[in-house]
């Protein structure tokens, strides 16, 4: 593979606004209240340690694959649905892309490369779609629904064909679900390049059967089902402890 370019987005307080209505809509004040409450406590426990990992892991990839992005053309937008960033890729013409934003991507964007622009979704789909599947499958102890997708875009949010499901291990009680999620991405790299090589060389790669299974749209975490998770995996371990007694 080459990598023909990099399209960078800087999104602004506008988009966090849209976010927040549209997530005032769907939980109403308390529901946005318990977002802000999880946000705020994030901040402070964890973000430290997540900025850590993320540094350590970015490292170590750069030491297995060794490369130079200086001669890599790059554009920075506000958003990829922008003319500016629709005339970038169309002029690179790239044989797939792969998205990593928090944005629904426009027809006349995700169609432009040949073989489609593809998503490192962190959940399993179509049970935890949209941003933070992982969050809500650990909060419902849905544990082995933990983990990521690789998806083709299409018009709706995360319902395109399904060609890699990824898992990871984890520690509970030492990883947020920011490390876990993003775990899941890093410990399957190796799958999802040669997941994306094959399709864009239109080799034999058929899209996993999701047909009939339980699909759901999931919004932000909320302290309250944070709260929830960490008694959760509190208890685990008791009851397992619980059963071997029985036994």
């Amino acid at each position: 593979m080459r990598l023909a370019g990099l399209l960078v987005i800087r999104d602004g307080s506008r988009r966090r606004w849209q976010a927040a209505r549209r997530e005032l809509k769907r939980v109403g004040p308390l529901g946005l209240l318990d977002v802000i409450a999880f946000r705020a406590y994030a901040r402070l426990v964890h973000a430290a340690d997540d900025a850590r990992w993320e540094r350590a892991a970015v490292a170590e990839l750069r030491r297995r694959y060794p490369a130079s992005l200086d001669t890599v053309p790059r554009l920075t937008v506000r958003s990829p649905n922008s003319s500016e960033a629709r005339a970038f890729l169309q002029r690179l013409q790239p044989d797939l892309v792969v998205a990593r934003c928090k944005v629904l991507l426009r027809k006349d964007v995700f169609e432009i490369p040949r073989a489609g622009t593809f998503v490192l979704h962190p959940g399993i789909c179509p049970a935890y779609r949209n941003a933070h599947g992982c969050f809500w499958a650990l909060a419902n102890r849905d544990l082995t629904r933990v983990g990521m997708t690789l998806l083709r875009v299409d018009a709706g949010i995360d319902t395109g064909p399904v060609y890699l499901h990824g898992t990871c291990e984890y520690d509970e009680d030492r990883d947020s679900h920011i490390v876990i999620q993003q775990r899941a991405v890093v410990e399957n790299l190796d799958a999802v390049g040669e997941t994306l090589i094959a399709v864009a060389r239109g080799e034999q790669a058929p899209p996993v059967d999701t047909a009939g299974r339980q699909s759901a749209v999931w919004g932000q975490p909320r302290l309250t089902s944070y709260l929830q998770w960490k008694l959760g995996a509190r208890r685990r371990p008791f009851m397992a402890r619980h059963e071997e007694a029985r036994h």
